[in-house]
């Protein structure tokens, strides 16, 4: 142990004697491992990013979507809601969100009524699909009891309205069986610069509670988040609780929505990850180069100092440690830089929301990013150490007095 100590005092010596040189040497190391970590990071950010905007189309990684036809179009929707209920209670789901999609309700604006787009959901549905809201929040399981029941809007129908911040509280007036006053809690983003669309999201429960029975024409899902473990035996048992029983008119449809279900979406992630990150590899390797030429340069230029040393009595192993651990120290430290300038870089809110507007739930800096920056950083150090390593064991004592 004394042994490999009093190398790293010695390495750490010539580092503060050459620190210029070292300096030098060691910004294209520093950047090249930021570059790495960086192209990781980033990586694992978009894969996060792509993942969550599957996710709101289709729900999180194993969703099962659940819907009830007839021969004649959609069944009783509350007939089936009562035996969907009775059902699920036996598999203890946690989250589990009813759609109802297709409706069409007349919006009160300042310059008239606007047929809008609806959606009826359950508080569950933002976090299977994981929602976006631009301001404001999502429904909560207590909103359903609420005089003024919720609404959320999206950012084309909300301008119009005004744009009245959420602190104001601001309310909407719906027309049809369902009318009355409703407040805004949130408002849900523009898809893209396109998007100029009107829409609403009701509460499913706080509209069912103002009809009689939902229009003939709205299309009811349950999704349910099932986990991954689960997905493969719950598909088929729970297709065959809700079927026994039914009438021969009568059909449920169970199927996987989320993007789990199409194996090759993370492999062509990871393939694309690959082909960035061998750029980024290409990049450190050109780096470790220059290092090792830079070395092999001050290692003629030190034959004096090491025949000195080997004429004091240090053995050829201690000049090969100490000339590796000399590299090796420097380079992780360039390394230790490198990173903590990435993980400085994507921890402000403003660079990760530029980079990636549609991210919801943002990560924590990828361990994986960093840890692959830091054992980059080692073996360059130990590639660029090694080399010059070789050469300092040739130098003999005789050596240093040609010197």
């Amino acid at each position: 142990m004394s042994w490999l100590i009093g190398s790293l005092a010695d390495a750490w010596a010539e580092i503060r004697v050459h620190k210029l040189r070292v300096l030098l040497s060691l910004i294209g190391i520093a950047v090249s491992v930021a570059a790495l970590t960086a192209v990781v990071a980033v990586s694992e950010l978009a894969m996060q990013s792509q993942t969550e905007e599957m996710d709101r189309y289709g729900g999180r990684e194993a969703t099962i979507g659940v819907t009830a036809i007839g021969e004649n179009g959609p069944v009783d929707a509350a007939a089936f809601d009562e035996r969907f209920t009775k059902v699920s209670e036996r598999y203890g789901f946690s989250d589990v969100a009813r759609i109802a999609e297709g409706l069409m309700i007349p919006v009160q604006a300042p310059d008239g009524l606007h047929d809008t787009s609806a959606r009826l959901l359950d508080p569950a549905y933002a976090r299977i699909h994981r929602e976006k809201l631009l301001t404001g929040r999502e429904f909560r399981a207590d909103d359903a009891e609420a005089l003024a029941p919720p609404v959320i809007v999206s950012e084309a129908l909300w301008k119009v309205l005004g744009s009245v911040p959420m602190a104001q509280h601001p309310t909407l007036t719906l027309a049809g069986p369902a009318g009355g006053t409703y407040q805004i809690v949130g408002v849900r983003p523009r898809q893209g610069a396109w998007d100029d669309e009107k829409r609403i999201d009701v509460l499913f429960d706080s509209y069912a509670s103002r009809v009689d029975r939902l229009p003939e024409d709205a299309q009811v899902r349950y999704d349910i988040w099932v986990g991954r473990k689960d997905v493969a035996a719950v598909g088929p048992a729970l297709a065959m609780d809700l079927r026994a029983g039914l009438p021969a008119e009568q059909q449920v449809i169970i199927n996987r929505t989320d993007w789990g279900a199409n194996p090759g979406y993370l492999e062509g992630q990871r393939m694309v990850e690959l082909l960035i990150g061998g750029v980024a590899a290409l990049i450190l390797g050109l780096g470790a180069l220059s290092l090792i030429n830079v070395q092999l340069v001050a290692m003629r230029q030190r034959v004096r100092e090491i025949g000195v040393r080997r004429a004091f009595g240090a053995t050829a192993g201690r000049i090969f440690t100490t000339v590796l651990l000399e590299s090796l120290v420097a380079t992780t430290v360039a390394g230790v830089i490198g990173i903590a300038i990435v993980v400085t870089a994507l921890r402000m809110p403003m660079l990760t929301e530029w980079l990636f507007p549609a991210l919801v739930d943002v990560p924590p800096f990828p361990m994986r990013a960093a840890i692959t920056g830091l054992v980059a950083a080692v073996i360059v150090g130990a590639v660029a150490g090694f080399v010059p390593a070789l050469v300092a064991l040739r130098v003999k004592v005789i050596d240093a007095i040609r010197f």
